[in-house]
């Protein structure tokens, strides 16, 4: 008998509270994510200098290291300021990019009035990093806590 087996570990999702309003949150999200993406993050071999994504569809999502060398991340999947980002996240379980994979990363800004937003963040089909799965999913739930804490600091700044 033939079997598959199908790893289907749970999306990864935050709530957070930023007080700032949304047009802030989002900016500081996109167009200020080299202020808080930690430099200790990222799947080049040499240093990260800088993070950048690119503020349209299908713009670019990628790290700089320290010698000049690009590492894709991801591409902008939809862009609609202040309210909505989705982003591809193409790097594998084995913290690589791989333009086959395609799990996604969604953030949804939305204003709860008295100049504070809830930003809903969810990184989701982590099935498709395949047999490593569920390992990644632990690692990238860790990651991304802490690295949502750190853009709240800098969006409330």
């Amino acid at each position: 008998m033939n079997r598959t087996a199908t790893i289907t570990p749970a999306p990864i999702g935050k709530t957070l509270t930023v007080q700032a309003t949304p047009e802030k949150a989002f900016r500081v999200f996109t167009e200020g994510v080299d202020r808080w993406w930690p430099r200790s993050h990222t799947i080049g071999t040499a240093p990260l200098k800088e993070v950048v994504l690119e503020q349209k569809p299908a713009g670019r999502w990628y790290g700089v290291d320290v010698e000049g060398g690009e590492q894709d991340w991801g591409e902008v999947l939809a862009w609609e300021p202040p309210r909505r980002l989705l982003l591809a996240w193409r790097i594998s379980g084995a913290w690589a990019y791989d333009p086959a994979v395609a799990t996604e990363v969604e953030v949804l800004f939305t204003d709860l009035g008295d100049g504070a937003v809830r930003v809903d963040f969810e990184h989701r089909h982590l099935e498709r990093l395949g047999a490593g799965a569920e390992q990644a999913a632990t690692m990238l739930g860790g990651g991304w806590a802490s690295i949502l804490e750190l853009y709240k600091t800098v969006a409330e700044s």
